[in-house]
This record gives structure tokens, sequence and C-alpha cells, in this order.
């Protein structure tokens, strides 16, 4: 395995990518972030860690907004993840500029996912070690919520999880949302 995962561009002969499968690792060991979509509704939530006596709590952000209509939850490396966001924030800004239009949700998806699976397929760098929950609202105003994971995939769900104990949690989302909520008062 050792002569395999020294080079990002080199196959396992069992056609694994060593450097992706630790990128993938570094998911599953990060904060659970989950997402869930209603029919008019998005929800985002990640696991809140201790932090140090010292250490302001409000600057970690696991949380962010990539532009007025869009917000992305992630796992894994977070100084991987500022690069990403910041590279998405940009994008979003060049497309409402060039465009005129607000940046839709699939866009800055398949964006992310494509820097994401670039870092798969070069030398000199290597995967980014997070995997992003990315929700929003189309200009129709229907919300969308996606999936992107560090080999540069990307997939859009009605509910997910990714980080520490992700399994568990979409275990439960799936039970959860095979009965249907009855909720009396709405108020």
């Amino acid at each position: 395995m050792a002569k395999y995962d020294r080079a990002i561009t080199v196959f396992s002969p069992d056609g694994h990518l060593f450097q992706v499968e630790y990128a993938l690792e570094a998911v599953r060991k990060g904060s659970t972030a989950v997402g869930v979509r209603g029919k008019d509704i998005l929800v985002l939530a990640v696991e809140r860690k201790s932090t140090a006596k010292l250490q302001e709590p409000r600057t970690v952000r696991k949380i962010v907004k990539l532009d007025e209509h869009i917000v992305a939850a992630f796992a894994g490396l977070t100084a991987d993840a500022r690069v990403l966001i910041n590279k998405a924030r940009i994008e979003a800004q060049s497309y409402r500029l060039t465009l005129e239009d607000p940046v839709t949700v699939e866009y800055i998806t398949k964006y992310i996912a494509q820097v994401q699976q670039r870092y798969t397929q070069s030398g000199g760098v290597r995967p980014f070690g997070i995997s992003t929950l990315i929700v929003g609202f189309d200009v129709d105003g229907t919300p969308r919520l996606f999936q992107t994971d560090p080999s540069g995939t990307f997939s859009e769900w009605k509910a997910n999880a990714t980080g520490r104990n992700s399994k568990t949690v979409r275990e439960y989302l799936e039970k959860i949302t095979k009965t249907p909520v009855q909720n009396k008062q709405c108020n």
C-alpha cells in the first residue's frame, strides 16, 4: 500500500486513490453536519464541539454563507474548507456580476464539486479533506439541498448527514421521513 499512496494520480491495483481515501477519513472524523429539505423550508445544523477555555467559541464556524441565498456546512478539515469557501464566494460574485442574476444552488454545487475533483488529479496538491452540505433557495423559491465529497461527486438530497456518526444520523433521518409529521397546531 505504501507505494500507491505517495502520488495523487497513482491507482492501487484494486482501483483506489489512497489520497482520496485519506480525505474521506478526515471527513469521517469531522463534526457532524445535517441538512433537511422540506416543502418550503431548509434546516442546516452542525455538531458543536467544546472549545478550549481561552478560545472564543463564536470564532469556530462550520456553517457559512456563500451568497445571499446559499449557505454551506462542512465536515472535515477547517483550513481546507476556508480555501474552498473563498473560491465558491468569488465564483458566486463573479456569476452575479457577469449575468446580473444570483447564482443557482446547483451551479455553485457543481462548481465546488469541480474544484474538489480537480484536486484529486493534479500533482503537487492533495484532495480537500471536506464534505459539504449546500442549501439554498432557487429564484423560484424552491429549496435545494446538495452534498459534495472529496472525490468531487455531488448529489441532491431530501435529508442527509456527513461527518462523524453520519451513518447513524442518516438512518434516523430515513426512519423519521417514512412517517409523515402530524402537527395539529403550526403557530
